[in-house]
């Protein structure tokens, strides 16, 4: 990613937040989500642009799981890794996932190596009392099977990709 794409995005977020204290989570989010992602090359100019530490900019990116540093894949599995889902299947329903797209969640968030599919761990959706779920492409899918995703995530492989 260009330091002028990030830098022009900062500005962006940072105008689109406005003057307000603690800005940084919403700067944060408004640039991932110009860019896809929050990366290293923004870090600097967020920085500057909040009047904050290059190392609290840093720390916060990779305290909070939502934020990628790189750019996801063209779809997005997102699997809910919380108790309740959990509790009813949910490690056979990721197992499958990972499977399936032969990428593994042991360290994150994983793309496939055609681009085609992120597969990333979610740390509850909400959606508890119909367990197992997942959010494909920001869509919930809930009461899932490993049977279920297996075929969803085949779909998008299947797709090539393609939105």
């Amino acid at each position: 990613m260009s330091d002028a794409n990030c830098a022009a995005a900062v500005k962006a977020a940072v105008e689109e937040v406005g003057p307000q204290p603690g800005p940084l989570l919403e700067v944060l989010h408004a640039v991932q989500h110009r860019l896809g992602c929050v990366p290293d090359e923004a870090v600097q100019p967020i920085a500057e642009a909040l009047n904050l530490s290059r190392a609290e900019v840093h720390g916060t990116i990779t305290f909070y799981h939502h934020f990628r540093r790189t750019p996801p894949g063209r779809h997005v599995v997102q699997v809910c890794r919380a108790e309740a889902c959990l509790s009813m299947r949910g490690y056979a329903v990721a197992a499958a996932a990972e499977h399936c797209l032969g990428v593994s969640m042991a360290h994150g968030a994983a793309t496939t190596a055609d681009g085609a599919v992120t597969l990333e761990p979610i740390f509850c959706l909400g959606l508890c009392a119909q367990s197992p779920a997942a959010l494909v492409d920001g869509e919930p899918r809930v009461r899932l099977t490993p049977e279920g995703i297996t075929a969803l995530c085949a779909g998008l492989r299947a797709a090539g990709g393609q939105s």
